[in-house]
């Protein structure tokens, strides 16, 4: 039997007629998988965190490769691409932080 088995077993027993949250938690605190449960939270967190899933961007095929787009365009928006929807994403994050270039750098100086 599984470890998420045994946890199920032993929550199952433990609702019948109680309150499940206080069941899912003392199940919890006496597997002693605590730390593991708050590291499953807190990468969900940051998952659900991401920009690409906080702005929604629009997701297309642009050529051969996927365009995730945030705005009207690509001048005026933010986009990622990438050979998946999921490279897209990623693409779209790490673009969603980058800062303009300086006045000076857009125009070619030093």
């Amino acid at each position: 039997m599984n470890d998420y088995q045994a946890i199920y077993d032993a929550v199952r027993s433990r609702i019948h007629g109680g309150n499940v949250s206080d069941a899912i938690e003392n199940v919890i605190r006496e597997a002693n998988i605590g730390h593991y449960a708050e590291q499953a939270f807190q990468a969900i967190a940051t998952d659900m965190a991401a920009p690409h899933v906080l702005m929604r961007p629009a997701l297309s095929i642009d050529g051969n490769q996927w365009c995730a787009l945030y705005g009207e365009d690509l001048q005026d928006g933010v986009a990622g691409f990438g050979d998946s929807p999921a490279d897209a994403m990623r693409d779209f994050d790490r673009n969603w932080f980058a800062k303009l270039p300086s006045s000076r750098e857009h125009k070619g100086e030093s």
